[in-house]
């Protein structure tokens, strides 16, 4: 009760949009190498070594989002020109994004930035949606390797936030948002390299356990969640204080 309570406050809406930046770069830790592994993603059931607290916490994390999504889409079939409930759908799906590995996950985010484009259509000046846009767009530039590719992304994202901005000019949240957009580009090179250390670390593994295995080029570059973690735990840091703040 306590966890939804304080994730109904979240900034985009009192049903809990979900569209923080932490759901965004959740989803963009999930990175370029795919889930592979057969490990079970975050939204399964949690394994041996999850602690009982973390496990409950995920798993009613999960299951409000997925009743926000479900509660929102009922709103927008109930009235089409509902702009808030597209963003509160889309938010929601950014967020259960971050218990999906690979292409599911990716395609969750290109989920809920139809939504907020949606929303957008409806009502050009909502704050809101276009900043829940601009952290789905910087997350989905964190999937590409290709730096041009990703700073297309990261530009359009830029734009939002800069538009989020102008239509209410004392968010402190925006103005952050802003601001470390412009780290983007320099923290998408350093986790390129960390990936490719990795990378070859794992292959040297397989290389002594099972005799120089190749890669299955489908599973080609998704991103790892602890390597994006220590990269960007300012950026965590500010998603969850955005998450849960009480305004």
């Amino acid at each position: 009760r306590e966890l939804g309570a304080a994730l109904r406050r979240c900034r985009c809406g009192e049903s809990a949009s979900g569209c923080a930046g932490r759901g965004a770069l959740g989803v963009a830790a999930r990175g370029q190498r795919g889930s592979g592994s057969g490990g079970p993603t975050r939204g399964s059931l949690p394994g041996r070594g999850a602690t009982m607290a973390a496990s409950r916490e995920d798993l009613e994390r999960m299951m409000f989002f997925e009743q926000a999504r479900d509660q929102a889409e009922a709103e927008w079939k109930a009235n089409h020109n509902d702009a808030q409930a597209l963003t509160r759908w889309g938010g929601a799906m950014l967020e259960l994004s971050q218990y999906r590995h690979g292409p599911e996950a990716v395609d969750m985010i290109e989920m809920a930035v139809s939504k907020f484009e949606m929303a957008l259509k409806i009502n050009p000046r909502k704050h809101d949606a276009l900043w829940c846009l601009g952290n789905a767009l910087t997350s989905q530039g964190f999937l590409f390797p290709e730096p041009d590719r990703a700073q297309s992304f990261f530009d359009r994202a830029k734009t939002c936030f800069e538009r989020a901005l102008r239509e209410e000019p004392t968010n402190e949240v925006y103005k952050k948002s802003l601001e470390m957009t412009a780290r983007a580009p320099g923290l998408h090179a350093e986790l390129q390299v960390q990936l490719a250390q990795q990378q070859a670390q794992q292959q040297q593994q397989q290389q002594q356990q099972k005799g120089a295995a190749k890669a299955d080029p489908d599973e080609e570059f998704w991103y790892d969640v602890a390597g994006w973690s220590v990269l960007v735990g300012g950026v965590a840091l500010l998603s969850a204080a955005v998450m849960f703040s009480g305004k």
